[in-house]
């Protein structure tokens, strides 16, 4: 019988279309199925990582594509693509610098770093030579991983998050009957839930986020006014995450000068609160904070951006459009046992 129509709008969340150059990558002739392994694991390490349970990838030929391209979409829509030769590896040099081993020179796709496709059999000599290498499956789980990181908020359906919460050990799902839906509706834990995914926080310790929630009832039920609250709850990990390999966590300070510069630059009251910057200091300020984290880059140090807990969500708003990358805390997120180390200030 013939599909309904219906079934063609079914959107799949997350799909992996390839050139039919790299269908050896899910059902190799040893039976190797590298691509479908790794996004196992890779599931599996997001959700301990992040705390829910990723969409499965669906992976499928593609024969308008070129023989060795894949395409990564995320709800239909193209999210990353790139190029990979399955019988061959990507060499790079942790400096960023061209490799010295011949071979078919490109872009990694992730982090658009300089790197060179090499033969298997220089595979060896490129590794005693210290440099990075990689097969196709791990260039093209490892750019998969980014892109879900950059977009779990839009991954975290309101169906996950009735299961996360149906999940719940009892103590905590009293806690949910007080608030939801009297208080607050299921959508408004999802939103909340989003917005921390979103800055790429974990939301495993959900009975601590839940009770922020609850706690940030009494004033407001605006879900961007509730996570600032949970967030502080958080600080502990959210200190950790963020913290170095040698145990402190380095920070760059926003000045008292930039510090009122935002105060004075919000209007409306309470929800309706929204910047309204000149576009010349919009400017200064992005060059201030791009060379302040360039000068600590130089230094190896990969720093958080602490203001005040007033201004925190616009000066976020307005770091992730050249920056995403960059995290941006408030005072009131830093843990009283972290150990803090300042590398600059703007």
């Amino acid at each position: 019988a013939e599909e309904p129509i219906s079934a063609a709008l079914k959107i799949d969340d997350l799909k992996i279309e390839l050139g039919y150059a790299l269908l050896p990558l899910v059902n190799g002739p040893d039976g190797t199925d590298r691509l479908t392994e790794q996004i196992k694991a890779l599931r599996r390490s997001l959700a301990i990582e992040m705390g829910f349970v990723m969409p499965a990838v669906r992976i499928l030929d593609n024969v308008q594509l070129e023989a060795n391209t894949y395409i990564i979409k995320i709800k239909e829509v193209d999210a990353g693509t790139g190029k990979i030769w399955p019988n061959q590896f990507m060499v790079m040099d942790p400096g960023g610098s061209q490799v010295q081993v011949p071979g078919i020179h490109t872009t990694e796709p992730t982090f658009g770093l300089p790197a060179t496709w090499v033969d298997a059999s220089l595979k060896e000599e490129a590794s005693l030579k210290g440099y990075t290498v990689v097969d196709a499956a791990t260039v093209l789980s490892t750019h998969l991983t980014e892109l879900l990181k950059a977009n779990m908020s839009d991954l975290l359906s309101y169906g996950e998050v009735q299961k996360l919460l149906k999940e719940l050990p009892k103590e905590q799902s009293e806690l949910v009957k007080d608030i939801v839906p009297g208080q607050v509706t299921v959508s408004g834990i999802q939103r909340v839930l989003q917005l921390l995914l979103a800055e790429r926080i974990s939301i495993r310790d959900l009975s601590t986020i839940l009770e922020g929630i609850a706690d940030s009832l009494a004033f407001s039920r605006n879900p961007a006014t509730m996570v600032e609250h949970v967030r502080a709850r958080l600080a502990r990990q959210i200190c950790a995450q963020n913290t170095s390999y040698a145990g402190y966590l380095p920070l760059i300070a926003l000045s008292a000068k930039w510090e009122q510069a935002f105060a004075e630059s919000i209007i409306g009251q309470g929800e309706e609160r929204s910047l309204a910057m000149q576009p010349s200091k919009l400017s200064e300020f992005m060059t201030a904070v791009r060379e302040a984290f360039e000068r600590a880059a130089r230094e190896g140090e990969a720093p958080v951006l602490v203001t005040s807990a007033a201004i925190r969500p616009f000066v976020r708003s307005l770091v992730e459009r050249f920056r995403a990358q960059t995290t941006v805390l408030s005072q009131a997120e830093i843990h009283p046992r972290a150990r803090l180390k300042t590398v600059g200030s703007i």
